[in-house]
C-alpha cells in the first residue's frame, strides 16, 4: 500500500479503537508506532516510539504544564474559589439569576489561576450547587451554568489547552496568554447573557436573591486582592520577560502556596492532595502529548497533512468557509473525544491549512479553545457535564446536558464574533509586545 493509503487505514482504524474505550494516548501510539513501522521498517518505528516518549518527558518546554497544574492545585486547596464565588454573588445576587451569573464570574476568575476546565467545573459545582438548590434554581440551569462556565478554565490563561497548543505549533505561550484574556471576557459575558435570555422566558428557574449595598460589594473585593495579585504577577512578568513560561509557573505557585500559608488553609494533608493531583494531571497530559507526536510523525511521513492542505487550497473556498468547515469538524470530533487529544490530534493536519490561507496562529489557537469548550459540554462525551453530575448525583445526566444548551449557543455565537473580527484575539497581544518593544 502506499503511504497515503496507510495513513487513511490509520486514521480509520484509530477511530475505531476509541470506541472500545481504549485510552486515547495508547491509541494514538500503537496507531502511529505500527504505521511508521509499516511505512519504513520495525526497527525504525522502534526507534521512533523510543525517542519521542523519551524526548516528551525530558522536554523542558512541558514542564509549564505541571508548574501551571500545581498553581492552580494550591489555589484550589487554599480557598480561592469560595472567594470568588462569594465576591460576585454580591455583585450579582440581586438579579434574577444571579447566582447563576455568579457561577460563571467565579468560573472565569477562578480560571485565571487554575487552567483546567474540569478542575474549574468540579471545584464551582462544590461552591455553587448547594447555594442555587437552597434557593430553588432550576437545576438544569444551575448545572448546565457550572458545567459551561467551567469550560471558561480552557481559554482564561494559564490554560493547559493553550500551553500544549503552543508547544506543538512553537507559538508564543505568552502571546497565546494575552490573547485569551478578551475572547474569555466575552465569551463569559455572552453566557451572562444567556442566562438572562433563560430567566426572561422562564423566570421561575431564576429566583432573585438579596442585595448587598456597595460598600459590601467593595469590602468583599479585598478578600480576592491576592488572588488579581497574582494573575497580574504572572502573567505580567511572563509578557515583560521578566521570567521565562516555566519560571511563570514555579512562581504562581509559590505564591498561591504562600497565599494558602497565609490563611492558614495549606494543611498537610491538602499540600499533599495538591501534589498528588497534580502528578497525575501532569502524567496523564504528557503521555497525550507523547502519544500525539508518535501519531503525528507517522501522518508526516503518509504526507496526509499537506495532501488535505493541498486539497483545500485546490477547492478555491473562500477563506471563511474553511474555517467553518474545520470549526465542525471539531464540534463534531469534541463530541467523541477529549478536547486535549483532540487538539494534539488535529492540530498537524489543519495548521497548513491555516498558515497557508494567511491565518494567524494566535488567533487560530483561541479559535480551537472556544471549538473545544463546546466539545466538554457536547454529548456523549462532555467531560464537564459528567464531572458536575457526579457531585450533583440528584440530577439526571439528561437535564445537565440541557441546562448546558444556552451556553453552546452562546459559544457558537463567540465565535462566529472572533471569526468576524479577529482582532479581538490579536489585538491585546500585538499591543502589548509592541510596547514592551518600544520600551526596549
Amino acid at each position: 500500500m502506499s503511504p497515503d493509503v496507510v495513513g487513511l487505514v490509520g486514521i480509520i482504524l484509530m477511530l475505531m479503537i476509541f470506541l472500545t474505550g481504549m485510552p486515547v494516548t495508547y491509541v494514538m501510539a500503537l496507531v502511529g508506532w505500527l504505521g511508521f513501522s509499516y511505512i519504513v521498517s520495525p526497527e525504525a518505528g522502534l526507534q521512533l516510539l523510543a525517542r519521542d516518549m523519551v524526548g516528551t518527558f525530558q522536554s523542558s518546554t512541558l514542564v509549564v504544564v505541571p508548574l501551571f497544574t500545581l498553581m492552580g492545585q494550591f489555589a484550589l486547596q487554599a480557598g480561592v474559589s469560595k472567594r470568588l464565588y462569594e465576591v460576585a454573588h454580591r455583585f450579582t445576587g440581586a438579579m434574577p439569576g444571579g447566582l447563576a451569573m455568579a457561577t460563571v464570574l467565579a468560573c472565569t476568575g477562578f480560571g485565571a489561576v487554575c487552567g483546567s476546565s474540569t478542575a474549574t467545573a468540579a471545584t464551582m459545582a462544590t461552591v455553587g450547587l448547594p447555594e442555587m438548590s437552597r434557593r430553588n434554581y432550576s437545576p438544569a440551569l444551575a448545572t448546565g451554568a457550572v458545567a459551561s462556565g467551567g469550560s471558561l478554565g480552557m481559554l482564561m490563561p494559564p490554560s493547559v489547552v493553550l500551553i500544549v497548543y503552543g508547544v506543538l505549533t512553537e507559538a508564543s505561550i505568552g502571546r497565546l496568554f494575552v490573547a485569551g484574556i478578551i475572547p474569555a471576557l466575552l465569551i463569559a459575558h455572552l453566557f451572562i447573557v444567556a442566562i438572562a435570555v433563560v430567566c426572561w422566558l422562564r423566570p421561575k428557574a431564576c429566583p432573585v436573591g438579596e442585595s448587598y449595598s456597595w460598600a459590601d460589594k467593595f469590602a468583599a473585593l479585598r478578600e480576592v486582592g491576592e488572588v488579581i495579585l497574582v494573575f497580574l504577577l504572572v502573567l505580567g512578568g511572563l509578557v515583560r520577560g521578566w521570567f521565562t513560561e516555566i519560571e511563570a509557573g514555579g512562581v504562581g505557585a509559590m505564591l498561591m502556596l504562600m497565599v494558602g500559608l497565609a490563611r492558614r488553609q495549606m494543611t498537610w494533608l491538602a499540600f499533599r492532595k495538591a501534589l498528588n493531583d497534580t502528578l497525575w494531571t501532569s502524567c496523564m497530559t504528557m503521555m497525550l502529548v507523547a502519544g500525539a507526536v508518535v501519531f503525528g510523525h507517522f501522518l508526516t511521513i503518509t504526507r496526509i497533512p499537506f495532501a488535505v492542505a493541498e486539497l483545500v487550497a485546490g477547492l478555491d473556498w473562500p477563506a471563511w468557509a474553511v474555517i467553518v468547515a474545520i470549526g465542525a469538524v471539531y464540534l463534531i470530533g469534541g463530541c467523541i473525544i477529549d478536547a486535549l487529544a483532540l487538539v494534539m490530534l488535529t492540530v498537524p493536519i489543519f495548521l497548513p491549512i491555516v498558515t497557508g490561507l494567511g491565518f494567524d496562529t494566535i488567533w487560530f489557537g483561541v479559535i480551537i479553545v472556544l471549538l473545544t469548550q463546546m466539545g466538554v459540554i457536547t454529548p456523549p462525551v462532555g467531560i464537564n457535564v459528567y464531572v458536575v453530575q457526579g457531585i450533583a448525583r440528584d440530577v439526571k445526566l439528561e437535564a445537565i446536558f440541557k441546562g448546558s444548551m444556552p451556553f453552546l449557543v452562546a459559544l457558537i455565537v463567540g465565535m462566529l464574533i472572533l471569526v468576524t473580527f479577529p482582532l479581538i484575539a490579536t489585538w491585546l497581544p500585538d499591543q502589548v509586545y509592541q510596547h514592551l518593544a518600544v520600551g526596549r
